[in-house]
């Protein structure tokens, strides 16, 4: 009686146990660029999703490059950045499953109140960057290969400079997240170019304000991906779709268009646009 009572408790212990991994494991994990963590659409969003659900998401913020490099390992279930052309290179690489715009905002620089550069009121963002670079006046470059560099350093190849042979000098790269990035330019009384949801959330302006905004090739499209599990068996694919189609869905939509900062909405949603 006593042995099957032991065998009775060891088989309830032990089932307890894999109900509790079970639910532990019901988790993803999202690459993704910093500007939706810096912004706070993350805090936002996520305990919506998370109390419909049931499934946590775990959020790695990290430049769009490194964002794509992580989950080509295999370290993500689901891929949440802005370089679109990276982003079909990683769908057709095998890597993503299907690529779906998910919103948008825009790109501005920012600067120093004085305005050294005179670039207030500016529309034309190669315009600006060629008289950046003309008066030497110091420019913060992220640096990091996230998406807002490559969007950067496609506009300096619009505006035909090189800012390379300039490091060091008037053109400064912090490496850095945004955060960062806006922190040593506000200390530098420098230029520089951000995604306008993390400008809007930056707690530290200081001095600075908006420069330059408005020019149509300012556009910041966000896409979200699903990680193939052909490519890598560990990606837990109907947990990360179901965020996906959460996030696509008219519920999801609405929630990103009502996220604000002192009313102002910093996401626009577009997934109805299509891919």
């Amino acid at each position: 009686m006593k042995r099957l009572f032991l065998g009775c408790l060891t088989a309830a212990v032990m089932a307890g146990l894999s109900v509790a991994a079970q639910a532990g494991d019901k988790f993803i994990v999202v690459q993704s660029t910093t500007s939706t963590q810096n912004s706070g659409l993350y805090d936002y969003l996520l305990p919506i999703f998370e109390e419909k659900s049931g499934i946590e998401v775990r959020v790695v913020a990290v430049g769009t490059g490194q964002a794509i490099k992580n989950a080509m390992n295999g370290d993500g279930d689901v891929l949440l950045v802005h370089a679109k052309a990276s982003e079909e290179k990683f769908v057709a690489g095998g890597f993503g499953v299907k690529r779906f715009d998910l919103m948008y905002n825009d790109f501005v620089v920012v600067g120093p109140a004085a305005d050294p550069a005179g670039l207030a009121g500016t529309s034309d963002i190669v315009a600006a960057l060629g008289t950046i670079a003309k008066g030497g006046r110091i420019f913060v470059s992220r640096g990091d290969d996230s998406g807002t560099h490559k969007k950067e350093l496609a506009l300096w190849r619009e505006a035909q400079i090189d800012p390379a042979s300039a490091s060091g000098g008037w053109y400064r790269e912090s490496g850095s997240g945004m955060g960062a990035t806006l922190n040593i330019a506000v200390g530098m009384d420098g230029y520089t170019l951000t995604d306008r949801a993390t400008w809007i959330k930056f707690g530290n302006k200081a001095n600075h304000k908006i420069v330059v905004e408005g020019d149509k090739r300012l556009f910041n499209q966000y896409g979200v991906i699903l990680v193939d599990k052909a490519k890598h068996p560990n990606v837990k694919s109907e947990l990360g779709q179901t965020f996906i189609d959460w996030l696509l869905s008219p519920e999801g939509q609405k929630a990103i268009a009502a996220y604000k900062v002192n009313g102002e909405p910093l996401f626009v949603p577009n997934a109805a646009a299509g891919s």
